[in-house]
């Protein structure tokens, strides 16, 4: 059996593993990843971040998403294939591949396709044909959809989030159980793309951890392109028949439609690792367990990203890599942020930082806020009238900023301003003493600041 050596192997070359490497190797470390799939980059290059985010766009471009309210034109779903969606995501994730290659290639990463398990703490079999020893090993070959046994999974009715990618028709109604964050992506996607899509959960309304006046926003302006929501629901049955599946409630109740997308959560992908061997065991969640440097129960084995839970951004993870290499190789480091920003896709997209508003209630905050709705931003006419809102919330005494909140286009953009004055501890009058150029969305943050700066100095 062939066998090698490096300082540092990564298995999985996602967000985590693809910033562990790089960061090891500038420390002067050899480095080996296995990847277990045909394509690098992990679920987040092939079938989750990337994919969605460019169907997300392809669908808002083909379809004059935003020209709508300028000319009250017809929706141009009905003339949108499939083909015409997947040549756009093929061709990105094509460039992103290759931009990935690239940089591990320059970077003098050694990359070994196969399926890598554990035989010991320092050893690795590749495909039990390549052995590798190493001192220091990060585990981060991400999550995967949880699909239990009872639900009939195919590749054409009763789907997960990695099977949606390749389907070959669009559909007239579609069923999405769960609304957390990937069930309401997809849903709305399907939703603008004409899609009648129904969308069930145990929970009384989608994205249960936005702000709720947010949530609230979000609902409304999905009702608006055909989007339903069913709460308080649980599936008992999934049946498919000739014309599609049904779905039959604990309640009596049912729900037909001609596909359905099954996100009710993801596990850590570990199963063919052996991490039993060396000591490692997922908790009740089925997420391997690290302390706060990333490291697993055995020191030199370290685990980051999806692989260890929330909050599952790529750009989380990314961060968790990183530092886990510094970590292991005794560079300058620290613990990893508590406050960064969350991105949501949906249509339209949202993006938060610091608290919601009820976690200040529940804390016995005394705040204000202040809010800019999108009709008031010009850039937002000027660019297609899209409905949305910045909310910031700030304590009404020391005016220090808590929360910032904005559903609407850009979102994920603009959300890094307020990130930015957050960390250096602004006070939400800042907003007010800066020039914004005009016209542009994040002029919303000095309309929504006057706003509440208004209303404390009313109080006083």
């Amino acid at each position: 059996m062939e066998q090698l050596y490096a300082d540092y192997v990564v298995i999985g070359s996602g967000p985590a593993g693809q910033k562990a490497a790089i960061q090891a190797v500038k420390l002067g470390k050899s480095v080996i990843i296995i990847e277990g799939g045909p394509h690098l980059g992990g679920a987040s290059l092939n079938s989750g971040t990337i994919p969605s985010k460019s169907l997300r766009e392809a669908i808002l471009d083909l379809t004059g998403f935003y020209q709508r309210s300028f000319y009250a034109q017809e929706n141009l779903s009905s003339k949108i294939s499939i083909n015409d969606l997947n040549f756009r995501l093929n061709k990105i994730l094509e460039e992103q591949r290759k931009m990935l290659l690239h940089q591990f290639e320059k970077n003098n990463i050694k990359v070994i396709y196969g399926n890598a398990r554990f035989i010991d703490t320092h050893r690795i079999i590749v495909d039990d044909s390549l052995e590798i020893k190493a001192e220091y090993f990060l585990i981060a070959t991400g999550s995967k959809p949880r699909n239990p046994i009872y639900v009939p999974f195919d590749q054409k009715k009763v789907l997960d989030s990695t099977r949606l990618l390749s389907i070959d028709h669009l559909p007239k109604t579609l069923i999405v159980l769960g609304g957390g964050i990937i069930g309401s992506e997809y849903a709305s996607f399907f939703a603008a793309l004409g899609t009648e899509v129904t969308v069930v959960d145990k929970r009384g309304q989608l994205l249960p951890l936005l702000d709720e006046e947010i949530g609230m926003h979000l609902q409304k302006a999905l009702s608006t392109i055909g989007l339903k929501m069913l709460g308080h629901q649980e599936p008992e049955r999934i049946i498919k028949n000739e014309d599609g599946v049904e779905v039959l409630f604990k309640d009596g109740t049912s729900l037909k439609a001609g596909m359905l997308l099954y996100a009710l959560g993801r596990e850590a992908n570990v199963n063919s690792l052996d991490i039993e061997k060396v000591g490692i065991s997922v908790d009740r969640r089925g997420y391997i367990p690290v302390n706060a440097l990333f490291q697993t129960v055995v020191p030199h084995i370290y685990a980051a990203g999806d692989v260890i839970g929330g909050p599952s951004l790529a750009s989380t993870s990314m961060e968790q890599g990183r530092l886990a290499a510094r970590h292991a190789f005794g560079a300058k480091t620290h613990h990893f942020p508590t406050f960064y920003p969350i991105g949501i896709y949906t249509i339209p997209e949202i993006s938060s930082c610091g608290y919601t508003e009820e976690e200040l209630k529940k804390l016995g905050f005394n705040y204000a806020i202040g809010r800019a709705y999108y009709y008031e931003i010009a850039r937002n006419q000027i660019s297609g009238n899209d409905p949305g809102m910045f909310k910031i919330l700030f304590h009404a005494d020391t005016l220090e900023i808590l929360g910032i909140h904005i559903i609407g286009r850009a979102a994920t953009e603009v959300i890094h301003i307020g990130q930015v004055a957050m960390s250096f501890n602004a006070k939400v009058d800042y907003f007010i003493d800066q020039v914004f150029n005009y016209p542009t969305y994040a002029e919303g943050y000095r309309i929504a600041a006057l706003n509440g700066i208004n209303k404390v100095k009313h109080k006083r």
